[in-house]
C-alpha cells in the first residue's frame, strides 16, 4: 500500500521522532455541517490538538491516495465540495482508490488509515453502533468491527444517541473491546453526558489511560479501545428533549425509506433542524473536547513509551 499511502512530511518527521500524533476524520468536513462552518471547525479542531501538545493528522482520500495530514488547500477543497465527496468506510476503499476518486473517511476508514501510518490515537465525535431497528434492518456500523480488530484508541463522546446504546455496548464486550469512561461510570450519549448504561472502567487521568493502551498492545491483544468522554455539561442537551426529537426523526426516516449509510447524516440533519441548531453546536463542542483529551493521552503515551 506504500504507493497509495501519502503521509504529510511534517507527520513523517513526527513519526520518526516519536512525537505524539492524533488522527482526525474527514466526514466532519464533508458531511457534518455546511461551508464555511465545516472548514472553520476542522481547523479549530487541529488547533486544539496542537495547543494540547500533539500533532493533528486529518485523514482523507484525495485522487485515490490515502492522505495522512491534509494541507490547508486540501481541507478547503473537501469543505467546498462537501456532499459531493463520497463517504468512505472499509468496503469502499478498494473502489475509491482504484478509480482515483476522493473520499471523506468515516471512523472505520480513519482507523484503518491511521493504523497503516502507525498512528494509534484518534479523536472523533461519536462512534457508530447497533441501530435501534436492528431486528428489522440488521444494521450494525462497520465502526464496531474495526474496533474489534484495528489497534487504534478512539476518543469519542460515546455512541451517537440515535443508536441502541445498550446493544452497542454488548457488541463491543463480545468482541473484547474495552470501553473506558473518562471520569465517568456512565456511557455518554453524544448530545447528553449520560445514557444510563455503564462503561467497563472509570479512569480519572490521561496517564492511567495511556498505561492501559500501552499494556493492551504490548500483550498483543489486537483491537481498539473506546475512550468515552462526556460532553461538557454546559453544552449537554436535556435527555428528554433530545430523545423526543430523535423519535420524530426516526419516524420521518422510515416514512422516506432512507436506509444504509444515508441514515446517520439524515438523522443528524433532522435533529439539528428540530432543535434549532442546538444539536449542531453541541456536536462541535464535544468534538473540541475530545480533540483536547486525545492530545493529552497521546502526549502521555509518548512519554511512557
Amino acid at each position: 500500500m506504500s504507493e497509495n499511502l501519502v503521509i504529510n512530511p511534517d507527520i513523517q518527521i513526527a513519526l520518526k521522532d516519536g512525537r505524539p500524533i492524533v488522527a482526525l476524520e474527514s466526514t466532519i468536513i464533508c458531511h457534518g455541517m455546511p461551508y464555511p462552518q465545516n472548514i472553520e471547525t476542522a481547523k479549530a479542531v487541529e488547533k486544539i490538538v496542537t495547543d494540547n501538545g500533539a500533532i493533528p493528522a486529518t485523514i482523507a482520500i484525495i485522487n485515490g491516495h490515502l492522505k495522512v495530514g491534509l494541507t490547508s488547500d486540501e481541507m478547503e477543497y473537501l469543505a467546498i465540495n462537501g456532499e459531493k465527496i463520497k463517504k468512505v468506510s472499509r468496503r469502499d476503499l478498494p473502489f475509491i482508490l482504484s478509480q482515483k476518486k476522493d473520499g471523506a473517511t468515516t471512523v472505520a476508514a480513519t482507523m484503518i488509515i491511521a493504523a497503516m501510518a502507525k498512528i494509534n490515537i484518534f479523536a472523533t465525535g461519536g462512534i457508530g453502533g447497533v441501530h435501534r431497528d436492528i431486528n428489522d434492518s440488521l444494521d450494525i456500523s462497520a465502526d464496531l468491527q474495526e474496533l474489534a480488530k484495528t489497534n487504534v484508541a478512539v476518543v469519542c463522546s460515546g455512541v451517537k444517541s440515535i443508536l441502541d446504546i445498550p446493544r452497542t455496548l454488548e457488541y463491543l464486550e463480545t468482541h473484547g473491546v474495552p470501553v473506558i469512561g473518562y471520569r465517568t461510570n456512565n456511557m455518554p450519549a453524544f448530545y447528553t453526558s449520560a445514557s444510563g448504561s455503564s462503561v467497563d472502567y472509570n479512569i480519572e487521568s490521561c496517564s492511567e489511560i495511556a498505561k492501559v493502551i500501552k499494556m493492551k498492545w504490548e500483550m498483543n491483544f489486537d483491537g481498539g479501545i473506546v475512550i468515552a468522554n462526556p460532553i461538557p455539561e454546559k453544552y449537554s442537551l436535556p435527555a428528554k428533549e433530545i430523545n423526543r426529537v430523535i423519535d420524530l426523526a426516526l419516524i420521518e426516516m422510515k416514512e422516506k425509506k432512507i436506509i444504509g449509510k444515508k441514515t446517520t447524516p439524515f438523522l443528524l440533519s433532522k435533529i439539528a433542524e428540530k432543535t434549532g441548531g442546538k444539536s449542531l453546536s453541541s456536536n462541535i463542542q464535544l468534538v473540541f473536547n475530545n480533540a483536547a483529551l486525545a492530545a493529552k493521552i497521546a502526549v502521555n503515551l509518548t512519554q511512557i513509551k
